[in-house]
């Protein structure tokens, strides 16, 4: 890996960790808010919706930082120039 391209995934790692520090912090006060406002008698819980779609959209960066990350790029790439292709025969 390259300068450019840790820097790079430095900058998208530290974008992930702030937008989780952020939902905990939103999620965390939500929860408090309806836990008070609602004390047991309602289960009707409010802001769900959006801790929920906020939430996949974290999953999906987890998994694009950590899953298919460059190094697995360059694993496929590399597999796929390894193998062996047949010329093609242009003539009949």
């Amino acid at each position: 890996m390259d300068y450019n391209s840790a820097q790079e995934r430095v900058k998208k790692l530290k974008s992930f960790y702030k937008n989780c520090m952020w939902f905990a912090i939103v999620a965390g006060f939500i929860l408090i808010r309806n836990f008070i406002k609602y004390s047991g008698t309602d289960h009707n819980f409010q802001g769900w919706f959006i801790l929920t779609v906020w939430a996949i959209i974290l999953g999906v960066k987890a998994v694009n930082l950590f899953v298919f990350d460059s190094e697995w790029e360059n694993q496929i790439l590399e597999e796929e120039l390894k193998k062996s292709k047949k010329p093609i025969n242009f003539q009949n």
